[in-house]
């Protein structure tokens, strides 16, 4: 009987390198770029990298690649451009299955523990060092490279802003968005909002790289951001090379290379990922020539930097230490009142009256923009005026503030329809929580029409005074459409006449809730219109309304599914009980089924502050206390 195979033990016998080192730092770096801007092509690059590790073979051009798995047309394009410009560098003759002397290697190899090439010899800052080259070599593995983004970047003005919002006496200890753009855009050389030219990536990209590093966390809906430990220490490095002002180009160069005793100058480590390879030389160029800045429209921006007409050079300087004194503000003769038409009033359905709304309001002269609204049909927004830079083909787009009024077109068969399937007590509450004070439903008559609607027309009546009573609404009644576009015509011109020599002021709806503020607003605007206004962008994003949900939100929208319990009575248990968790709690702690049929009866709603009521009350406890079915 032949002896057992003796078993062997030990480590696994070491991996040949890649053949193909060049091909595979391309593509590490391509699936890192797209990581960091949160591209789905990071698991296509991701793919391709597993498939050329396996390939024993070296190969002459991407296009050889095309025979392995994952390797499209796409991907061997980009490698045999880049191979392209490797050998304009590097001369025609340079080695492809050898990384040049000094180059960084692949990220790939550094995590796989693979060795590099014997005719390379790789030395990568914070990761892997060989020497000798080949698998006899001698490794040195020392500590990985801390991120710290460039100077002025995305990621650098975050960070910065962050910090000094932390700094301040009674700091909530995070931002929203459009609250930390606004701050962190005076920092930053790049519009958060605005791409540039032939990009469609903004200084708002390296926000995921810095969520990715663990220097920034995001949380909640709408999103807070906030410092991790890492990040508030880091911000603390960046504020101190910042203070240093001219003197502080030592301490720069010390943070940057933290973490890293070889730390040298033009280390990629310390480049914002956010710009492409493509944008290196541009940046170059960049910084011996005087820049100019554009300023992005507040339209698709929460933060509304400062007015002012593009300036370059010097005169920029000031805003680089701190806030803009302008930031958010649209100055008098600055901005026009422009119509904005929902995109719903000028398609579908009767065609020919929808037209005959734009022809009325193009026979005015009314300046309006046709676009979607998430709420409403009509409203008004102060448009700032831009003019066009030289050698950009279209012009930059002006920032947007929405003004107060919202109008809400109703013809009677649609305010019939509505209130058979419920979107009439819907829309009313959504524009009641839109964020624009001075709601207007616009009501066409039918004329004979009414007659032979499914609704008695004492009924119809009775919602629309509803709406102007209870609701608090500006209800104007109109034949038809001819007379709604007579009266769009007059609100814009007196609202152009309203606003003209105002100086607006961009707030966020983020830092009031969702709170009304009629009550200490409403006797002023009667005089005067309110300056200090949301952006169109925050606006009709606040608006969608298939978003996200909060409970509390998905728990009003319960409530109101009860017969009698409106929008301001629901509003007015939230205060309260801001979740069933909260309210079933309450119910608990009740002795008896009295106590809690009782319960929410003494609350409060409306301008009048009315008690609930027992009945009300009661039914919104049978429903939530009944464990069987309702009777």
């Amino acid at each position: 009987m032949p002896a057992p195979e003796a078993v062997r033990l030990g480590r696994k016998r070491t991996l040949p390198a890649c053949p193909n080192p060049l091909f595979l730092r391309w593509l590490h770096e391509l699936r890192d770029q797209a990581a960091e801007r949160g591209l789905k092509t990071q698991h296509v690059y991701r793919k391709a990298i597993s498939s050329l590790e396996k390939y024993p073979l070296p190969l002459r051009s991407a296009k050889e690649a095309k025979i392995l798995q994952n390797f499209g047309d796409g991907i061997c394009k980009v490698l045999d451009e880049k191979l392209q410009r490797y050998y304009r560098d590097n001369g025609p003759d340079a080695p492809i299955h050898s990384l040049p002397e000094g180059a960084p290697s692949a990220g790939g190899l550094d995590n796989n523990n693979r060795a590099p090439s014997k005719k390379s010899n790789v030395s990568r800052k914070g990761g892997m060092e060989s020497e000798g080259g080949g698998q006899g070599g001698t490794k040195k593995t020392k500590k990985k490279r801390e991120y710290v983004p460039q100077n002025r970047s995305g990621g650098h003005a975050v960070l910065l802003a962050l910090h000094r919002h932390n700094q301040v006496a009674g700091s909530k200890g995070y931002m929203f968005k459009m609250e930390l753009q606004n701050e962190a855009q005076p920092l930053c050389d790049k519009s958060f909002t605005v791409p540039e030219l032939g990009s469609k990536y903004t200084a708002w990209s390296s926000v995921s790289t810095l969520i990715h590093k663990n220097l920034l966390l995001k949380t909640h809906n709408p999103a807070r951001y906030s410092l991790t430990e890492e990040g508030s220490s880091l911000a603390e490095r960046l504020e101190s090379a910042e203070q240093g002002g001219d003197d502080g180009g030592s301490e720069r160069a010390k943070v940057k290379n933290c973490g890293d005793e070889e730390g040298e100058e033009g280390d990629e480590e310390g480049v914002d990922l956010t710009a492409s390879d493509q944008d290196d030389k541009e940046e170059e160029e960049e910084e011996q020539r005087p820049r100019t800045v554009v300023r992005p429209a507040c339209g698709s921006q929460a933060g509304c930097p400062a007015v002012g007409r593009p300036a370059s050079g010097k005169s920029q300087a000031p805003e680089t230490t701190g806030r803009r004194p302008n930031a958010g503000i649209l100055l008098p003769g600055s901005y026009d009142i422009v119509l904005c038409v929902d995109f719903i009033e000028t398609t579908g359905g009767s065609a020919h009256r929808k037209q005959d709304l734009v022809k009325e309001l193009q026979r005015n002269g009314v300046t309006f923009d046709i676009r979607k609204l998430n709420v409403g049909d009509f409203m008004w927004v102060a448009r700032e005026k831009v003019e066009p830079v030289p050698g950009q083909l279209r012009a930059p787009s002006g920032r947007e503030l929405a003004l107060d009024y919202i109008v809400e077109r109703k013809r009677m068969d649609d305010l019939c329809g509505s209130i058979i399937d419920g979107r009439f007590r819907e829309q009313k509450f959504r524009l009641k929580r839109c964020g624009l004070r001075r709601p207007v439903y616009l009501v066409e008559e039918c004329g004979t029409a009414a007659s032979h609607l499914s609704l008695p027309e004492a009924t119809l009546q009775q919602a629309i005074t509803n709406t102007q009573v209870v609701d608090g609404f500006f209800v104007k009644r109109v034949q038809d459409v001819r007379e709604s576009a007579a009266y769009l015509t007059v609100m814009t011109r007196h609202l152009s006449k309203l606003y003209q020599g105002h100086t607006l002021i961009c707030r966020s709806r983020e830092l009031e809730g969702d709170g009304e503020r009629e009550e200490e607003g409403g006797g002023r605007e009667r005089g005067s219109p309110s300056c200090s206004l949301i952006s169109f962008a925050e606006f009709n994003h606040g608006a969608i309304k298939n978003k996200c949900q909060t409970v509390s939100e998905v728990f009003a929208r319960q409530l109101m599914q009860i017969s009698g319990l409106s929008g301001d009575k629901a509003a007015a248990i939230l205060e309260h009980y801001s979740t069933p968790h909260s309210l079933l709690a309450a119910y608990e702690h009740c002795s008896t089924e009295a106590e809690r049929e009782k319960l929410l009866s003494s609350i409060r709603y409306g301008k009048l502050k009315r008690n609930l009521g027992p009945a009300l009350s009661r039914s919104i406890s049978q429903l939530y206390c009944t464990t069987g079915p309702l009777a």
